[in-house]
């Protein structure tokens, strides 16, 4: 059944309410002051060109001029967006100009640009924008429909063999279009990174800023995904909508441009902690419900795309509807898709194989184990189609670990809709599948989890998501995982033992996750330099929005055996699916996360990496229900060596988690200097503005 009443009309907000403190971490918030954007320097200037320095100012009357067969190459300092505008004089007879458009630096050049369309072993799928003769003098604008999406670099190339005159170029910014202020965040985050893996100390909020850019660039106009079917070589178009209402979260600023769910499962939560900007979610949401199929089954994206076949991906939009609840506290709108929510979930669950009785505990009262390769109690994937692995169908591990974060989620969803008894049947489903889970792909020899029955395959995905979604049977397992991940590092990061070669910055995330939740900070902390470091820092990259992904020496030639054609120039360097350290650096190393709507309950559990070197952190971000923040730092004084202040809404409680690297060696705790006795390490607090000393 299809839930036609989705199909409403949302408010557009015309700005997204700041409530984050000014201080030193805004001189790394990379968002533009304005919607109309000038390029910064000259990159390249080739053939006979005229004062191109004149193409950086906003001024009509100053103009730069080009002759013959000649090109320049504007730098917009950052990743970009949009529709390019410029003003044209002294236009010779016959004369025609062009633009080339690149992230990456690697593909300045004037006869093509980086390719967004369709990936092509040349590389120049995408072409040119072509200005022919006769040009008319005055103001140009790009036509709408070959709006750019994502970019750095800009080339004008004059050919005809004549000159002409250009001044004021421009770039209209089409992204975010629903706010006023793009620079206006209602989170931060800020900590010195003093470790000497980066020389750089500014290294983690840089990052942090960077995963929030790239999810602000990210998120577009409903009316300007790329075109399906793709446009031929040589042209490009970003005219096509993407679902019932905009604006919209997408995957890449450059490409697809449609809605991924999977994506999601890291985009969001950056959104979250940076801007609170939900209402594009909840527009990509209800575009992926709208196109349900009457038994259940959700595409893997939304439209123009509109491809199907992903059990995966299904799973990441029922995630996702999870998190965006959990952030929003939107359970109106929860209420209006729940129906088809727990249809969408009795799809997936039908998928898992039956035991020989009619439940679990028959079967277990008969028999004291599984019987031999019985696949019982574990999803068969048949929708094969995922994040770009190898594999992946049939009783797979990664499939099945998604299916028991879909069954926790829906349970809390289920609890807070008060539907109890739904909420304990979800829960009950899922200890049952951790239970199989276990038995199935659980390597003893190896402390990891295999991909499926018939491999020693341990997959970064699995291993990352049973440990982050608490499929793990105990910490000592959790920390055998955590040290197997890391058997898959090279230098530049964590290579994807099921997509050999390629470095997923997507799964990435989730195992930098994994590493936090192991309690392992220092591997962590390790992951992050390596893998995010090289993508924020390397002349391959655009050194604002992160990369989709690349291979295990650093090239572009990411998925290039695997559906890219070997297109370097394909890759996307603003793709949302690998900005997990924002959310990562708040939810672990700030240590603040939300456990019940809004934040009616959360916790504070600090990981202050050890020897690491970072001696201090701070941040928060708003929910509706108001402010959260928090701030630590090592004071080393007599009466106190750890301190932490807390502010948080009042009316709402939580937890304080001793960080454990201090386990065992606390002396006092106090908060508002009165001591207090930890239990288990855990402090309860109520809301409001709270301080905790620790002294060892």
């Amino acid at each position: 059944m299809l839930y036609g009443s989705l199909i409403f009309l949302l408010a557009i907000v015309s700005a997204v309410r700041a409530l984050a403190p000014n201080g030193p971490w805004d001189a790394f918030n990379l968002a533009p002051t304005s919607r109309t954007v000038y390029a910064s320097s000259i990159r390249v200037s080739n053939g006979d060109v005229v004062d191109p320095d004149n193409l950086l100012l906003p001024d009509a009357s100053t103009a730069a001029t080009l002759s013959g067969k000649s090109w320049v190459t504007l730098d917009f300092g950052v990743e970009v967006g949009g529709l390019i505008s410029m003003n044209l004089a002294n236009i010779t007879s016959g004369t025609s100009f062009s633009l080339a458009f690149t992230e990456s630096p690697e593909f300045i050049r004037p006869f093509a640009s980086d390719d967004s369309t369709y990936p092509s072993a040349n590389m120049t799928y995408d072409g040119v924008l072509k200005a022919p003769a006769p040009l008319s003098e005055g103001y140009w604008v790009q036509p709408s429909a070959w709006l750019r999406g994502g970019f750095r670099f800009l080339t004008i190339y004059a050919y005809g063999g004549g000159s002409l005159a250009i001044s004021n170029v421009s770039c209209a910014i089409s992204f975010m279009p629903h706010v006023d202020n793009m620079r206006n965040y209602s989170g931060y985050f800020y900590a010195d990174d003093t470790s000497g893996a980066i020389a750089d100390v500014n290294f983690l909020t840089k990052v942090w800023y960077a995963g929030a850019y790239t999810v602000q660039t990210d998120t577009v106009p409903v009316n300007t995904g790329r075109m399906v079917p793709f446009e031929s070589a040589g042209h490009w178009a970003n005219n096509a909508t993407l679902g019932i209402a905009g604006p919209v979260i997408v995957d890449g600023a450059k490409r697809d441009r449609a809605v991924w769910p999977g994506d999601m499962g890291i985009a969001v939560p950056t959104q979250f902690v940076s801007t609170n900007d939900l209402l594009p979610t909840r527009n990509a949401l209800a575009t992926m419900f709208v196109y349900m199929t009457a038994d259940g089954s959700i595409p893997e994206s939304g439209p123009p795309l509109s491809q199907t076949g992903s059990d995966t991906y299904q799973a990441w939009t029922l995630i996702g509807v999870h998190n965006y609840v959990l952030y929003s506290g939107d359970t109106d709108w929860l209420e209006e898709i729940w129906y088809n929510y727990t249809l969408a979930v009795a799809y997936l669950v039908g998928k898992v194989v039956p035991y020989p009785n009619s439940t679990v505990e028959e079967y277990y009262a008969t028999h004291y184990v599984v019987e031999d390769d019985a696949p019982y109690g574990l999803m068969n994937i048949t929708g094969l189609r995922d994040w770009g692995r190898l594999g992946g169908g049939g009783i797979n591990a990664e499939g099945n670990a998604l299916l028991h974060k879909v069954l926790t989620s829906a349970a809390d969803l289920a609890s807070w809709l008060n539907l109890t008894e739904d909420a304990v049947a979800y829960n009950v489903n899922a200890s049952a599948l951790k239970r199989r889970f276990n038995m199935e792909f659980w390597l003893e020899d190896r402390g990891m989890y295999r991909d499926n029955s018939s491999t020693t395959l341990c997959p970064q995905d699995a291993n990352s998501f049973a440990v982050l979604y608490n499929l793990t049977m105990d910490d000592v397992q959790a920390t055998s995982v955590s040290a197997g991940l890391e058997e898959n590092w090279v230098e530049l990061g964590a290579v994807a033992p099921e997509l050999p070669d390629n470095i997923s910055p997507f799964i990435g995330g989730f195992e930098l996750q994994a590493h936090f939740e192991a309690s392992d900070d220092r591997r962590a902390l390790d992951l992050l330099h390596r893998e995010w470091g090289y993508m924020l820092y390397t002349n391959l990259s655009v050194q604002s929005t992160l990369l989709e992904g690349y291979t295990a020496n650093g090239s572009l030639m990411y998925r290039s055996y695997d559906g890219y054609n070997y297109d370097a120039a394909y890759t996307s360097h603003s793709h949302g699916w690998s900005s997990g350290p924002t959310s990562a650096l708040t939810t672990y190393v700030l240590g603040l996360s939300v456990t019940d709507l809004m934040g009616r309950t959360w916790v504070v559990g600090p990981h202050i990496a050890g020897d690491s070197g970072l001696e201090a952190a701070e941040g928060g971000f708003e929910t509706p229900l108001g402010w959260f923040g928090v701030k630590w730092a090592w004071e080393n004084s007599d009466s106190c060596d750890f301190r932490v202040e807390i502010d948080t809404p009042e009316g709402t409680a939580g937890q304080f988690e001793i960080p454990y690297q201090l386990k065992g060696a606390v002396a006092r705790v106090s908060v508002d200097d009165v001591p207090v006795s930890p239990v288990s390490s855990i402090i309860s607090i109520d809301g409001g503005n709270r301080t905790i000393r620790i002294a060892l």
